[in-house]
Parts: C-alpha cells; sequence; structure tokens
C-alpha cells in the first residue's frame, strides 16, 4: 500500500462534522453540496493520482463525433480502488463513508463500486436518469458521493438535481439515452420539484440518492472535466432478483457470488463505515 504524505493521510482520517439541518435536508430532497469536504492539498494529491490511473485505463479511441449520446458524456471507468492502492485510500476514507452513512441515517455503509466520470472538452450531456434503474439492491438506502477534481464552474458540466424527485416512479425504468432526457425532462417540467443547477467549488462533494433524478450540462470548454465517484449502500443491503438486464450485469460485475435476499458481502462490497465498530 502506498503511504500518502502524513497530512493527507491523517485529513482523511478526519471526522466530517455534519449539522442536523443537513440531514433533515438530505433526507427531504435526497440531494446534498457540501463544502470544504476535501483540502486542497489532498484535493490536488487524488487529482493527480486519478488522472494518472484514468489514462492508463482508457481505450476510447472513437472520436466525440462518432460516439453515442452515452459515449459522449463521459469517459467512464470502474473500480479503481482495485487499479491502484493510492486511489484506494481515497475510496475507502472513513471521513467519506461517515458522511454517507449518516445522510442516509444508517449504522454503516459499504461500497457498491467506484466510477471516474471524465467529461471531455466538447462532450455532450449526461441525460436525466435516475442511477437505481442499473443496481439489484432491495431499498432505496444508496448514495452517491459526486466528487468534482477540481472547481467546476456551469461550463465544465456540473451535476445537476431535480431537488426531492425521489418521490417520482415515472422513468425509473429509463437507462441513460435520448429518451430518459426527453420523457424524464418533460415528466419535470410538469412538477413542483426545483432543478438545481450550480457550480462546485474546489473542495465541495454532493451526494444524492438512488432514485433521485439528476443530469449534467455539456462540457463546452476545451478542459477536461475530472469528476470521481463512489457509490455506498447500507451495510445490511439485500440482493434482490433482477428486473432487466442491467441489473444481471451488475449483479454479476459488482457483487459476485451475493444471492438474492442475503446481505450482499463479496470481495467486492467490504464494509467501509460502521458506528458500531468506532
Amino acid at each position: 500500500m502506498t503511504q500518502l504524505p502524513a497530512a493527507i493521510a491523517n485529513f482523511l482520517n478526519e471526522p466530517y462534522t455534519l449539522k442536523e439541518a443537513q440531514i433533515a435536508f438530505y433526507e427531504k430532497y435526497n440531494y446534498i453540496k457540501l463544502k470544504q469536504v476535501l483540502d486542497e492539498p489532498t484535493l490536488n494529491y487524488f487529482q493527480e493520482a486519478i488522472t494518472h490511473r484514468v489514462n492508463i485505463m482508457n481505450n476510447q479511441s472513437k472520436p466525440l463525433e462518432e460516439r453515442t449520446t452515452y459515449g459522449k458524456a463521459f469517459l467512464q471507468l470502474f473500480n479503481l480502488w482495485r487499479e491502484d492502492d493510492t486511489v484506494q485510500q481515497l475510496i475507502f476514507s472513513k471521513r467519506l463513508a461517515k458522511i454517507a452513512s449518516e445522510l442516509m441515517q444508517t449504522s454503516g455503509v459499504r461500497i457498491y463500486h467506484d466510477q471516474a466520470l471524465f467529461k471531455e472538452g466538447g462532450g455532450g450531456i449526461t441525460p436525466w436518469h435516475a442511477d437505481q434503474y442499473y443496481w439489484p439492491l432491495q431499498s432505496d438506502k444508496t448514495i452517491t458521493a459526486w466528487i468534482p477534481l477540481q472547481a467546476t464552474p456551469l461550463e465544465l458540466g456540473p451535476l445537476e438535481f431535480s431537488a426531492g424527485s425521489h418521490k417520482i416512479t415515472e422513468g425509473r425504468d429509463l437507462e441513460i439515452s435520448d429518451e430518459s432526457e426527453r420523457l424524464i425532462q418533460n415528466k419535470l417540467r410538469v412538477t413542483d420539484f426545483t432543478h438545481v443547477i450550480e457550480p462546485f467549488d474546489a473542495g465541495e462533494i454532493s451526494f444524492h440518492s438512488g432514485w433521485l433524478f439528476h443530469r449534467a450540462g455539456a462540457n463546452t470548454t476545451n478542459t477536461m472535466r475530472k469528476v470521481m465517484t463512489i457509490i455506498y449502500m447500507d451495510k445490511d443491503m439485500k440482493l434482490k432478483q433482477p428486473e432487466n438486464k442491467d441489473q444481471i450485469n451488475d449483479w454479476n460485475t459488482w457483487c459476485p457470488g451475493a444471492t438474492v435476499d442475503t446481505i450482499i458481502n463479496s470481495p467486492l462490497n467490504p464494509v467501509l463505515y460502521n458506528s458500531a465498530s468506532l
């Protein structure tokens, strides 16, 4: 295991204190943006490490104009924690996992998987969608940390949220596509849910639930928008019978060996935070 600089290792072990009002906000709207979760040295250190690993793993050779809407949205690389022990120390950080657990009001969390989402200069939109369409998980106790590796103004295509839209069931059966962008956007137009589109400061991280509808704008700059994400689930999450081909694929890929109606305790899903062990 690569030894982190002492200041960064110490920072990742320092808890981030959530206020009761922030937990209540997340409970109501199923998303929240938190400032100064990462300090500048930590952010810069992992920006370099993650960029290095993405450059090694990326095999996308097709020009942007020849790709589908999904392909134009981002370069997507999974489970960097298994490929790079430096990156793993961010992904397994108790500082981040504790936030996820406290926002969901669970006694602990496991990792479902991580993914880097690098939106190239000139890259297109990420259509409206709800992540949990892809996940064969029995409850809604899921949450994604969206970690920009740089300050992210609107021109870079930050994450956008439909606050409180986890209450909508229509559109949950749609994978990320032009169709999901059109149908979900039309549905959201006739609701009272607030569309939140804001820049991210350096070190600011958002958390959103698996059923919250969200999207991202195009990257209208010539600069790569670099984002790392971590998907957490309740440490007692059970596998459900998959309902579509994508959930079957996720079961085989991210929860190998797990069985329906039992806690997902595969080697790829370790517990990252458990309040009972503190």
